[in-house]
């Protein structure tokens, strides 16, 4: 006979109970915190900044959500709007940026303030963004709005202190060439500031050089620069013809109300050596006797750049003939200088009358000069005198003998 006790049995079945209530509970807790673990992984490689959903099934993506920049840079995002719905959706958008901050919608190459996407297809919307040349250090926020949602957050990092000012550059500010040269410097000026600017150009050059500013194939003394642009200016300098050899610098500048900028540019003249050879007057000729001198002035000029040392004096005679001179060196002649030397001709004195050239040269190890002089040689008073007396006596013996035997 058995025997049932209800009270173990009620005791039996309400442990029970309570075990299964327990596992029940464990078996949720491991369900949500396989969840969590499961939400965690998934959106680990889906950044929350650069894809949200609005309205669902459309996301928005690009992939540079947090860069940096510096002042007065344009960052261009290119966003991909995806459409997973078997209908078409009109998106409308507009963009809440930091103030001053210039942004642009585009699409298609229009200015857009929403778009259509097909069904389960997408579309490309690119977003230009010009950050302010007047700004400060720091993390800044770009928001792509649809409806009243924030479908796309962009972070920007501005690197630097933002600035009001003008820059004057040239990538090649040093030139070489000759006192013959003209020096051509491509030189940059850049508004760094929100307004267009007006710049007067200007250059401090020492006397005698020639300064010429070009801005689009045309000689300017001002330019206008657009706010953020920058502007090509052709700089030209010619030297003077006697400039000595030697480094010279030329600022420029470029000033507007309370704004300057200031390049200087250099240019280096090679010496150049170049001697002239000739006389105060300019007249290559004289007149000589058979035997006698002839004192020349001879004028030496350093038409050169660079200085010229031991001038050597030298001439090329007809035969017989003799040049001296004094001093018969020169030790230096400095740029644009002259110095005067005597030349003694000495004719030979067979010569007979008639024109003989003498051909004179100043020389230096790097340059020289020749000249030729035309010199004419007369008869001598002496000559021309005894000349007279002859026939002055054949003269008067025609005038005896006539005299004399005329009258039989």
């Amino acid at each position: 006979m058995s025997m049932f006790h209800p009270l173990l049995t009620h005791h039996h079945f309400g442990q029970r109970g309570r075990q299964d209530e327990d596992l029940k509970v464990k078996s949720l807790r491991i369900i949500g915190v396989m969840g969590l673990i499961l939400f965690v992984f998934f959106t680990s490689f889906i950044p929350l900044s650069s894809v949200f959903a609005a309205p669902a099934g459309v996301t928005f993506f690009t992939p540079y959500t947090d860069i940096d920049v510096t002042p007065g840079e344009t960052i261009t995002y290119t966003i991909t709007i995806k459409n997973a719905n078997k209908v078409p959706v009109n998106l409308p958008l507009k963009v809440e940026a930091p103030a001053d901050w210039k942004t642009r919608l585009t699409s298609g190459g229009y200015t857009i303030s929403s778009i259509a996407v097909d069904a389960e297809n997408d579309q490309t919307v690119s977003l230009s963004v010009d950050v302010p040349l007047k700004i400060d250090m720091g993390r800044y926020q770009i928001r792509l709005i649809s409806g009243d949602a924030s479908v796309l957050t962009l972070n920007v990092r501005v690197t630097e202190q933002g600035t009001y000012q003008i820059e004057l550059k040239s990538d090649q500010p040093n030139l070489e060439g000759t006192n013959n040269s003209t020096f051509s410097y491509d030189v940059r000026l850049k508004n760094l500031t929100p307004d267009t600017q007006t710049f007067a150009l200007r250059a401090d050059a020492p006397a005698g050089w020639n300064v010429q500013f070009a801005a689009e194939g045309k000689d300017v003394t001002s330019v206008n620069v657009d706010a953020g642009q920058s502007k090509s200016i052709r700089v030209t300098l010619s030297p003077p013809s006697q400039i000595e050899a030697g480094t010279y610098k030329i600022p420029i500048m470029a000033e507007a109300k309370n704004l300057s900028a200031k390049e200087t540019l250099e240019a280096v003249i090679r010496g150049t050596y170049s001697l002239r050879l000739t006389t105060p007057s300019g007249v290559l000729s004289s007149d000589i006797t058979a035997g006698g001198e002839r004192r020349l002035t001879i004028r030496l000029e350093n038409t050169g750049s660079a200085p010229l040392n031991k001038i050597n004096l030298s001439a090329d005679t007809p035969l017989g003939w003799n040049v001296k001179f004094d001093p018969a060196t020169v030790d230096a002649l400095a740029p644009g200088e002259t110095q005067d030397v005597t030349a003694t001709i000495q004719a030979d004195k067979k010569a007979i009358a008639g024109d003989y050239v003498v051909s004179m040269t100043a020389r230096t190890a790097e340059t020289s000069d020749t000249q030729d002089f035309r010199i004419t040689v007369k008869t001598s008073l002496l000559w021309g005198t005894v000349a007279i007396l002859i026939i002055a006596l054949v003269l008067f013996g025609l005038y005896s003998l006539i005299k004399k035997y005329g009258r039989r």
